[in-house]
C-alpha cells in the first residue's frame, strides 16, 4: 500500500473519532468518495492500525444507527422553514 493512502487512513480516523463525524461529513472534509472513506476505515486501516480502526468503527457504528433520526430532523426542519414563509 501506498504511503499516502495508509497516512490518509489515519488521518481519516482521526477526523472520526475527535469530531464525531458521518461518512458523508468526512468524504467532504478530505475530498474523496464515501466508498474511499467506508474502505480506508474498514479494510486499510485494520492493516495498519486495528486498535484505531476498531474506535473509528464504534463512530461510524454509533452515527449509522442513529441516521434515521438525524434524516427526520432534517425533513422536519425543512417543512419547518417552508411553513414560515
Amino acid at each position: 500500500m501506498k504511503d499516502y493512502i495508509e497516512e490518509r487512513a489515519v488521518s481519516i480516523a482521526n477526523y472520526i473519532i475527535e469530531s464525531n463525524a458521518t461518512v458523508r461529513q468526512t468524504a467532504k472534509a478530505f475530498g474523496v468518495s464515501k466508498s474511499t472513506v467506508h474502505k480506508d476505515v474498514t479494510d486499510r486501516l485494520m492493516q495498519i492500525n486495528p486498535a484505531l480502526a476498531k474506535q473509528a468503527r464504534q463512530v461510524l457504528d454509533v452515527n449509522k444507527s442513529e441516521r434515521h433520526i438525524r434524516g427526520g430532523m432534517a425533513t422536519k426542519e425543512k417543512y419547518a422553514h417552508k411553513l414560515s414563509y
